[in-house]
């Protein structure tokens, strides 16, 4: 796999135009930067409860089939990001309550579980896997990657 280029012109590439400058990258890269992906998904991306959770992930699992009815594998990609990007992030807060891993000096902060975070957590990651073990998105994520790099 090529490294993720963050070097190329996110503000003025449009990548429903440009399927072909666009990268899968490795977990979550790129996710806050590639339009109009993001700013379609982004609205609805919430884990603060699980209710809030459920429903964005919902949302965000019915963009990525929508995604996948075009065969837009970039949205489909996309959406599987932001799902994976709620599961990581809920899993931190969970881990963490103020969202921080870290001290100022770096060292790492003892865990503190939440259960509502970790529920949470558990939400996205459900949606996430869906979307990752889709055949289609195997089927087209190799294509691209073929294809485009």
């Amino acid at each position: 796999m090529a490294k993720f280029n963050y070097d190329q012109d996110f503000e003025h590439t449009d990548f429903r135009q440009h399927p072909d400058r666009y990268q899968v990258g490795k977990g979550e890269q790129g996710v806050l930067l590639v339009e109009p992906y993001k700013s379609e998904i982004l609205p609805h991306w919430r884990f603060k409860t699980p209710d809030i959770a459920r429903q964005s992930a919902d949302t965000i699992y019915e963009l990525f089939l929508s995604y996948k009815e075009q065969d837009d594998f970039v949205g489909m990609d996309m959406a599987r990001k932001f799902l994976q990007m709620g599961f990581t992030r809920a899993r931190r807060y969970a881990n963490h309550k103020n969202g921080r891993k870290y001290d100022a000096e770096g060292n790492e902060l003892p865990r503190e579980e939440d259960p509502v975070k970790a529920e949470s957590a558990a939400i996205f990651y459900e949606k996430y896997v869906l979307a990752r073990n889709d055949p289609d998105y195997q089927r087209l994520k190799k294509a691209h990657q073929a294809k485009y790099g």
